[in-house]
């Protein structure tokens, strides 16, 4: 199983790892601060020595490299790894964003979510709702961005599976429970959220600036969306 180095540190933007398996352009180390695609996440893009990481992808337990120059790349050697931050930091800050709305209209509507996509620029949640009110969008977002004022605390810990299952509201996935594993990680912020996931977030919530709403879309029966982006806070 590759180790997750983000776990330990979603800060860490630069490690080294042992090549475990080179097939084709396909590339698995021993661990890896690579954030593979899933969970609605985009994957992280980097550089692993010479070789150009254009995306990163989970089989089973293993973080699958997809490198432009495999041939770069040799089993057994200890090979240094760079993630491109820029892009990292922002998808951090989109998710943290997503779980505080996702809370926010959980706590106001009960709706759960029903899909996700979280990217730089732009992110997307859907929920199961009739309808959204539209007037209450503009609601959401403030409380959202109030959250965001409080300079909340995001940690992340392990919790047998469960003892987390009977937390309430830690599943906010429509028809989802989180992996049929005994130890799941969790994330916190603050008072606001608290929830099975393994994604990476800001330490936070100040980090994440501005949260604007585009625009809401009727996407079929009983599937609202939500568009938002973020503009960057005025100071760090």
């Amino acid at each position: 199983m590759t180790k997750r180095l983000f776990w330990e540190d979603m800060y860490i933007r630069e490690f080294d790892g042992k090549v475990l398996s080179v097939e084709g352009n396909r590339v698995v180390l021993d661990q890896t601060a690579f954030y593979p695609r899933g969970g609605g996440l985009v994957s992280d893009t980097g550089r692993l020595g010479a070789a150009n990481v254009t995306e990163v992808i989970k089989e089973n337990e293993e973080a699958i490299h997809i490198v432009d120059h495999p041939e770069l790349l040799k089993v057994g050697e200890v090979v240094h790894g760079s993630i491109d931050w820029e892009r990292r930091y922002e998808v951090m800050k989109m998710h943290t964003t997503a779980h505080i709305l996702c809370a926010i209209v959980n706590r106001e509507t009960g709706a759960l979510i029903t899909g996700n996509q979280i990217s730089p620029g732009e992110s997307r949640i859907d929920f199961n709702l009739e309808q959204f009110d539209r007037e209450k969008i503009s609601d959401y977002t403030k409380a959202a961005n109030d959250v965001v004022a409080r300079g909340l605390e995001v940690k992340s810990y392990f919790m047998n599976r469960d003892e987390a299952l009977k937390m309430p509201g830690l599943v906010k996935l429509a028809n989802a429970l989180p992996p049929a594993v005994d130890v799941l990680r969790i994330v916190q912020i603050g008072d606001v959220d608290t929830q099975a996931d393994g994604g990476v977030h800001v330490g936070n919530t100040r980090e994440i600036g501005e949260i604007v709403v585009n625009k809401a879309e009727n996407k079929g029966k009983n599937n609202r969306r939500l568009y938002f982006s973020l503009k960057r806070p005025t100071s760090s």
